[in-house]
């Protein structure tokens, strides 16, 4: 009979005393758990044990927690010296090498000590659960709980189920995540499981558009930061993490999922990886680093506006609307006409589609057209996009006068869906592709990745927040200039789209 996971008495073991394996002892003993942690390097578990010691001290100095409560979680955690220890313990989480033969080996050995009850949980981060319980006796008690680093400031964990793993078994994982204040969401075993599919949207889109040209890695975090509301760019993202751990974990999605285009690997990371530029860690990646804090360059002044006047195509209503109001506030010369001015900046506002397409679907002069992104972020950053025969000083009157106050801008070439409109709609349609084939809920999807990933908002509530009609017109617009079967629409996203209902819509039969 399977312990009870809320039980007071509830032993649970932790193979891996790094930086993950550390972190899910102190969180589980906090919790009220007793746990025992082995590692092969001894040192390891000692540095470990004194380190969580220390931070339950800290908790109390703090007022976290009081002195007696700090002192019974430090009693729970107990140290020891082989794998065949974890006897009699009601679960054991590894966290080892994210090497799938390394794992395997680690749980036949577990199966031959622990009981043919307790649960098995692998930390992996991207391995199929599946194929980890395959060569099991038991792979019904076999499942995933991912955490995210550092564990303790992490709120999530992913109780992942494979396709063998019984119901009493993510069950009970989800009750000891929550004892160790963790917010557990459900997934079923997928490539990259929940939030890992989801962040690829982010950092592969962002590394694909640098390869095209479209824009520089600085331009790329900086809209994304400001126009797009998120904490971090993609760029200044891998750097923190680590270029030889987000590049491989996006290679071995892409292969696990049968070469799903997208997943695809951007050649700019596979190079940078190569050249040893992972990032913060090795002093220089996407930025240089200077003891530790990254250096970015300041932004140049816009140029000044030269008082010509600004006509503004009104196919897009809505971007036609916010313009003009902007360029009346600023007071620069509005060309009023019903076509523009021989003189005039032509400013388009287009929906997934390029500066180049927008100008000859409407008959305006390519040469004197600036698109403006107002589908995302007009008010802490613009985003402004030329053709490739876009005059100098037409492209330089744009940038000035929408750059006009207290709200900077940036120009980028050529490409359907500027940048946010292109990064955003893409983590959307991964999100909407996580719905359709079942993973996890669209709630708990995303929960997950706001929690996991600190979005500004989970991939299918920022569709809601844009319009699912404008994310699908942004990827159609994508993939009717590029053929490329990476911006195919998802059919969760194209019927909610549709139909006008939001895409946290379940299908009516669940």
């Amino acid at each position: 009979m399977p312990a009870d996971p809320n039980s007071s008495d509830y032993s649970l073991g932790v193979l891996g005393a790094g930086a993950m394996g550390r972190g899910i002892v102190q969180v589980a003993a906090a919790g009220g758990m007793n746990v025992k942690v082995f590692d092969t390097r001894r040192e390891s578990v000692d540095d470990a044990v004194a380190f969580i010691g220390n931070m339950f001290t800290r908790a109390a100095e703090r007022g976290r927690m009081t002195v007696e409560e700090a002192a019974a979680a430090t009693a729970r955690v107990h140290p020891v010296d082989s794998l065949s220890d974890f006897a009699g313990c009601d679960a054991v989480v590894e966290a080892v090498v994210e090497n799938l033969d390394v794992k395997r080996a680690v749980f036949a050995e577990l199966e031959a000590i622990v009981a043919d009850d307790a649960i098995l949980a692998s930390n992996t981060s991207s391995l199929s659960v599946t194929t980890i319980a395959s060569s099991c006796t038991h792979p019904n008690r076999v499942a995933g709980f991912h955490f995210f680093n550092p564990v303790p400031l992490m709120p999530l964990v992913e109780v992942i189920a494979g396709v063998l793993t019984d119901d009493w078994v993510t069950d009970a994982l989800m009750n000891i995540g929550r004892r160790m204040t963790r917010e557990p969401v459900r997934v079923n075993d997928a490539p990259g499981f929940l939030v890992n599919q989801v962040g690829r949207g982010f950092n592969i889109e962002a590394a694909h558009m640098v390869q095209e040209g479209i824009a520089d890695t600085v331009s790329i975090d900086r809209i994304m930061r400001d126009a797009g509301g998120f904490r971090m760019g993609p760029f200044q993202l891998m750097d923190l993490t680590g270029l030889d751990v987000t590049h491989p974990a996006t290679k071995l999605i892409y292969e696990q999922s049968f070469h799903e285009a997208r997943f695809r690997p951007a050649v700019l990371m596979e190079t940078r990886m190569a050249a040893g530029r992972l990032g913060r860690k090795t002093g220089g990646g996407f930025y240089a680093y200077d003891d530790g804090k990254m250096v970015e360059a300041p932004e140049a002044d816009a140029p000044s506006y030269d008082g010509r006047k600004v006509w503004v195509s009104p196919v897009e209503a809505d971007g036609h609307a916010m313009v003009c109001e902007y360029l009346r506030e600023v007071g620069a010369a509005i060309d009023a006409g019903d076509k523009p001015g021989s003189e005039s900046l032509i400013l388009v506002t287009p929906v997934g589609d390029d500066a180049t397409t927008t100008a000859l679907a409407q008959g305006l002069d390519p040469v004197r057209t600036v698109a403006v992104d107002t589908v995302v972020g007009f008010d802490m950053r613009r985003t402004l996009m030329t053709t490739p025969v876009t005059d100098p000083a037409y492209r330089m009157a744009a940038h000035a006068v929408m750059a006009m106050g207290d709200v900077p801008a940036t120009v980028v070439r050529d490409g359907p869906g500027f940048v946010a409109q292109r990064i955003i709609a893409m983590i959307c349609n991964v999100g909407c592709s996580v719905a359709q084939f079942g993973v996890a809920s669209p709630e708990d999807i995303d929960k997950a990745v706001t929690l996991g990933l600190n979005y500004p908002y989970g991939p299918l509530a920022f569709g809601d927040k844009i319009g699912p009609d404008k994310i699908l017109r942004i990827l159609e617009g994508i993939y009717g200039l590029s053929r490329d079967p990476r911006y195919r629409p998802n059919p969760w996203l194209t019927r909610r789209a549709k139909l006008g209902v939001s895409l946290l819509t379940p299908d009516a039969y669940e």
